[in-house]
């Protein structure tokens, strides 16, 4: 054996070396890589069921929603009404109810004013 045949012999044995070293991580890294690939379908498993209940979720608050909006509706409507009532009862009782207040302030004013003497009342 010659001095190249040793030299290729140890090259050759640093390049075996070198491969096993360098086969660790990659076989860990496949490891790894299986790893993320459970976790992502464990995630995605977990996500249908989640995106039911959502549905579901929002489904059911819709319904709420047009309950909530049928009740304002009416509510609204109530008001309405009793604007209405209120309007109808200052027309029918307002006016003659202030057409006696008035009468009765000048009935009053009349009997207060009779007591007093003539010159008071000029010197308004």
């Amino acid at each position: 054996m010659s001095g190249g045949d040793i030299a290729g012999l140890i090259a050759a044995g640093v390049f075996a070396i070198l491969v096993a070293l360098l086969a660790v991580p990659i076989f860990k890294l496949g490891k790894v890589f299986d790893e993320i690939r459970v976790t992502i379908k464990q995630i995605g498993d977990g996500t249908v069921p989640l995106i039911d209940e959502v549905t579901t979720t929002v489904a059911t608050t819709n319904t709420q929603l047009t309950k909530v909006d049928g009740i304002s509706n009416n509510i609204s409507d109530a008001t309405a009404n009793i604007s209405a009532l209120s309007s109808l009862f200052a027309a029918t009782l307002g006016s003659p109810l202030i057409k006696v207040a008035a009468f009765s302030y000048g009935v009053r004013q009349a009997f207060s004013s009779r007591g007093k003497s003539t010159r008071a009342r000029r010197s308004r």
